[in-house]
Parts: structure tokens; C-alpha cells; sequence
């Protein structure tokens, strides 16, 4: 076997598969004088370690549990002309996760919400922050069943850790009494530490219904409130 089988063979080994499919460009770059060994030693490493970046984003984006991937790209700002394109785009800076302030995403069904809260998750993952999505019911379920099973301050820890947490559709159901202390421990738990990005079809005026009581629901407002950016969107809905 000769000496370049063998490094391929090693190279495989090694799961430097970048490298391999790229071996025999840069050994004609080389013998043709356009490369010296060093610069494609330096390239090939460089195509390996931004496969290793592509995949590490990919496993957070994953295990970020958003519905759908779509950036701010995608999203159609002729259609939303209410929508302060440049205030999105600031956003996705990210300054606001530095700065540990929310956003709250205010409008009717379909206009949205939904995709420019993922398009901004999804950013804050690729950038390494810790970044889950999870419907507004689905979180409320999975902290009263930590309840009945006595476990509620480990799950709510759990919730609270992520430096992005974004909860979908708040104000569809109204919740019960457990539900709504159990969601004001986490966003007190959350407040001034972390970024919470919520959606919301339901203006702020009507929270009391959702949680049973003004009270509650003015104490939720304030944490979420403080240190926030409010985009509200009127417009057609893309479904119709």
C-alpha cells in the first residue's frame, strides 16, 4: 500500500473528511507551483474546521426544539409594512441577549410572530447561546405535571437556565390558577438574568384573562415588561 492510500485511509481514520475529499485539488495546487505546502496545509485544516462549526450549529439549532427553520431572510417585510425591518435586524445583533432584555411579539394569528421569533432563536444559536422553543401550553403541561410529581423547582430551573427561551402563543387557552403561579415563578426566576421571547395574540389589556386574575397577570407584565422591546404587528394574516 502506498504512502497516499495510507493517508487517506488515515485521514478517514481521523474523520477529517474534508481534508480527504479535498486531498488531490490541493496535491495538483501544490505540483503546479499556484500553492505551497503550508497554504494548503492551512486551507484544508480551514475546511475542517468550518465543517466543525457548520455541525456544532446544526446539533444547537436541533436541540433548540424550533418547529421550523426560517431566518429574518425569509421573512416578507413588503407584506408586513408595519414591521420596523431595521429594528429586526438590530435585534438579530443580539445585543439584546447581552443585555439580558426581552421581546414580545404583540399581533393577530398569522402575521408573523411565530417566524420571526425562530429566525431570532435560531440566530442566538448559532451564536452559541442557549436557546429553547416551547408553545405557551406545552410549557404550562410540563410544569404542573412536575408539580404533582413534587419536582416543580427542578423543572423550573431547567427553564430558567437558558440564556433564550422562547415561549410560542401565549393567550390562545386561558390557564388555571396552578398554571398561572407556576408561569410567574419561572418568569421571576428568569427576570433580569436571562431573554425571554414571547408571542402573543392577545394585547396586554386582556392578560387578566388568561390568567385569572389582573393581579397576576400585572406582576407577570412588569418582569416581562422591563427591559423589553414590544413589536406590534398589524396586518393580513399570510395564511389567508
Amino acid at each position: 500500500m502506498n504512502v497516499y492510500i495510507k493517508l487517506q485511509n488515515n485521514l478517514e481514520e481521523l474523520n477529517l473528511i474534508n481534508m480527504k475529499n479535498n486531498l488531490d485539488k490541493y496535491i495538483n495546487l501544490i505540483n503546479s507551483g499556484e500553492k505551497s505546502i503550508v497554504e494548503a496545509l492551512y486551507e484544508l485544516s480551514e475546511l475542517e474546521l468550518k465543517a466543525k462549526e457548520k455541525r456544532a450549529i446544526a446539533s444547537v439549532v436541533k436541540v433548540a426544539n424550533f418547529p421550523f427553520l426560517k431566518g429574518t431572510e425569509d421573512f416578507d417585510f413588503s407584506f408586513q409594512p408595519g414591521i420596523n425591518k431595521q429594528q429586526i435586524l438590530d435585534l438579530k445583533s443580539l445585543r439584546f441577549v447581552e443585555n439580558n432584555e426581552n421581546i414580545l411579539f404583540v399581533g393577530t394569528p398569522g402575521v408573523g410572530k411565530t417566524h420571526l421569533a425562530v429566525s431570532l432563536g435560531i440566530e442566538c444559536a448559532k451564536h452559541r447561546y442557549s436557546t429553547y422553543f416551547i408553545h405557551f401550553q406545552e410549557l404550562i403541561a410540563q410544569l404542573k405535571k412536575a408539580l404533582k410529581e413534587n419536582r416543580l423547582e427542578v423543572r423550573l430551573k431547567h427553564f430558567a437556565k437558558y440564556k433564550v427561551l422562547i415561549i410560542d402563543e401565549i393567550g390562545y387557552l386561558p390557564i388555571d390558577k396552578d398554571g398561572a403561579n407556576i408561569f410567574f415563578q419561572l418568569i421571576s426566576k428568569r427576570y433580569e438574568k436571562h431573554s425571554t421571547i414571547i408571542t402573543t395574540n392577545t394585547p396586554f389589556s386582556e392578560w387578566s384573562e388568561i390568567f385569572g386574575s389582573p393581579v397576576l397577570a400585572q406582576a407577570i407584565l412588569d418582569r416581562l415588561l422591563h427591559h423589553s422591546h414590544v413589536i406590534l404587528i398589524k396586518g393580513k394574516s399570510y395564511r389567508l
